[in-house]
């Protein structure tokens, strides 16, 4: 493989998400040589950065411990997995890097953690890594293991960019098929267990599985002579925070309460307990806005939020049979909603779309969410069923008060073109763009540039 210009990559990510087996995978398709350091549990290859960072000794140092290593000028792979529990392999990544022959991917699940470790006595490479945040599985890529066949994907993209109704049966396919993504989830050990035994018994043992490994690693941290510490205290108020989403998402109005986390303290203290799921990737946030003006970040109540999983599967694994038989059932108002929201908050998150929405002081109107596109606030409303979006066209009715906005509904509904807004099927979230444009500017010729006499 031609080795273009790239600086080392460092991949961010909730455990069990598939960062190590997707690496590894890359690295044996396109590379001659792959060298994997396990650093959580490879304690004695954190030597091998200790020195000063001479890459030529690193590599020496490696290569003892590690005896089938080989290092290949331009077609060898560096796979540094779990960096974060060796701050000098971190550190280290801007020599690498300006060595320039071998090429770098190292995976974290801890990296955005506060307080996981001191500070880096050697500095974080800035400017020498790029970062990429790995989400679950969206269902774009969980029918990819359905085996559809491209003609099919084809067909609903242009279904979607054009807005006309898709084909019956295929709708009624892609329907049953989300319904049952929203079950499922995007967990890659998740997924594998569905299409190989399509049992949700199992699957919701292993979702089950994974949210208790989740939870055993809350409220670690290095300490200072490297060995693995539990913050007691931060992993109650972690715990405590996870296990009041469900009660949180079940009011009708979905704001996060701090009185409704049982555990001890003040809401600043229970706070930690919520950044810190956030920052292990568990769940994201929504944000309230003083009005619908763009920027949405400018109007952002920074108190108020509501708290989504950022896995709709794992979210529905904590609420019991019922709920997921109602939802194979075509029963999205199942839980109030909530199932509904969070599979917006969940598909947006994962094409990196910040998440706001709109809950008036008086409680009306109130729309699901907000984002911005082309410099407008674009309102959208999720329906479980294909109900009247009420909140929405009040707003749209009132331009003089709230703003001339586009705006789009989600429902349990084909493809339709209305007046004022249209509405799009539940998997056509599956089928979001990242609509990130170049922010190209023509130069100012100064070549001509004289001045005056």
């Amino acid at each position: 493989m031609e080795r273009g210009p790239h600086h080392p990559l460092v991949v961010k990510g909730l455990r069990q998400i598939g960062k190590t087996y997707t690496v590894r995978q890359f690295g044996e398709a396109y590379y001659e040589s792959v060298i994997y350091l396990d650093l959580r549990t490879n304690v004695a290859v954190h030597k091998a950065f200790d020195g000063d960072f001479d890459v030529e000794q690193m590599i020496l140092a490696i290569t003892s411990v590690e005896k089938n290593a080989r290092f290949v000028p331009k077609k060898t792979l560096l796979i540094l997995d779990e960096i974060q529990d060796c701050a000098n392999a971190r550190s280290s990544l801007k020599y690498w890097d300006m060595d320039g022959r071998f090429d770098i991917i190292c995976t974290g699940s801890f990296l955005g953690v506060k307080g996981f470790r001191s500070p880096y006595v050697r500095g974080v490479p800035v400017g020498y890594e790029e970062e990429l945040t790995m989400y679950p599985l969206t269902f774009y890529e969980f029918l990819v293991n359905t085996g559809m066949g491209e003609n099919i994907f084809a067909y609903i993209e242009k279904s979607i960019a054009e807005k006309t109704m898709v084909a019956e049966a295929v709708h009624e396919s892609l329907r049953r098929l989300y319904l049952q993504y929203l079950i499922v989830g995007g967990m890659p050990e998740v997924v594998k267990c569905f299409f190989a035994t399509h049992d949700l018994n199992q699957v919701r043992e292993i979702q089950t599985q994974i949210l208790n490994s989740i939870r055993d690693d809350f409220g670690r941290y290095k300490a200072a002579d490297g060995s693995d510490k539990v913050n007691e205290v931060l992993k109650l108020r972690a715990e405590a925070c996870l296990n009041s989403l469900p009660a949180q998402l079940s009011k009708e109005y979905k704001k996060f309460q701090f009185s409704l986390v049982n555990v001890k303290g003040h809401s600043p203290e229970k706070a930690d307990g919520l950044q810190y799921l956030e920052d292990v990737g568990l769940v994201v946030r929504a944000y309230n806005t003083r009005e619908l003006v763009y920027p949405l970040e400018g109007a952002k109540i920074a108190t108020e939020f509501k708290v989504f999983f950022i896995d709709t599967g794992l979210f529905v694994s904590q609420l019991g049979d019922d709920v997921a038989a109602k939802i194979l059932n075509g029963e999205m108002g199942a839980y109030k909603g909530a199932v509904a929201e969070n599979m917006v908050a969940a598909a947006f998150a994962k094409i990196d779309r910040p998440l706001f929405y709109f809950h008036a002081p008086s409680g009306s109107p109130e729309l699901d969410f907000l984002f911005e596109k082309d410099s407008e606030v674009v309102l959208v409303e999720c329906k479980a069923t294909n109900n009247r979006a009420t909140s929405m066209k009040f707003v749209l009715a009132h331009p003089q008060k709230y703003g001339a906005h586009p705006a789009v509904k989600i429902a349990d509904a084909n493809m339709e073109r209305g007046a004022d807004y249209d509405t799009y099927p539940l998997y056509a979230l599956g089928f979001l763009p990242q609509q990130k444009k170049p922010l190209l500017v023509d130069m100012v010729d100064v070549s001509r540039l004289t001045v005056p006499e």
